[in-house]
């Protein structure tokens, strides 16, 4: 039964093919880094549960969990711990025109922005709005509230110093 205090969101058409694994990869992704800070797990203990019990559109306790682009996962999740050293501050940085530090953030907010950074760095193959687009869904899944425009936020402004290209801005 649906909470009375909270809009419904609308059902959404489920996507097929590469993008809707890429988007089940990204979530997943979040779900790990998220497991790591919070719980220590390493990176390869994180990346062989994911593997083996989450990714592979495999029913868990009656959830049935949609196949996931395993290749893209292990990018992301590997990637943002190699560059987390160079993230954070990049993060800190854009959330400090709302003063707001990255260690005030919840974990979970972290790892969106992390992971999210990381992929506008590293996977140039995929555009700006798409990555963007696909995080703000992500934060969607997590929150109800103003975290989706703080995500949008801030990967929008590192977008542009990273990839202002993609907005007919001039590289720096």
């Amino acid at each position: 039964m649906a909470d009375p205090g909270k809009p419904e969101r609308p059902a959404s058409r489920p996507r097929t093919g590469r993008a809707n694994r890429r988007g089940v990869a990204r979530l997943a992704a979040v779900q790990a880094l998220y497991q790591m800070e919070i719980a220590g797990t390493s990176l390869n203990q994180v990346i062989a549960e994911f593997e083996t019990y989450r990714l592979g559109g495999q029913e868990v306790d009656g959830d049935r969990f949609q196949a996931a682009d395993a290749g893209w996962f292990r990018d992301l999740v590997s990637g943002v711990v190699a560059e987390q050293r160079a993230i954070d501050p990049e993060i800190d940085r854009a959330l400090a025109v709302a003063e707001w530090p990255l260690k005030r953030v919840d974990a979970t907010l972290r790892a969106i922005l992390r992971a999210g950074v990381y992929e506008l760095k590293a996977r140039r193959d995929v555009p700006v709005r798409a990555v963007l687009s696909e995080y703000i869904d992500v934060a969607k899944a997590f929150y109800d509230g103003d975290e989706p425009r703080i995500v949008n936020g801030v990967l929008d402004r590192i977008a542009h110093i990273l990839r202002g290209d993609e907005f007919g801005e001039p590289s720096p």
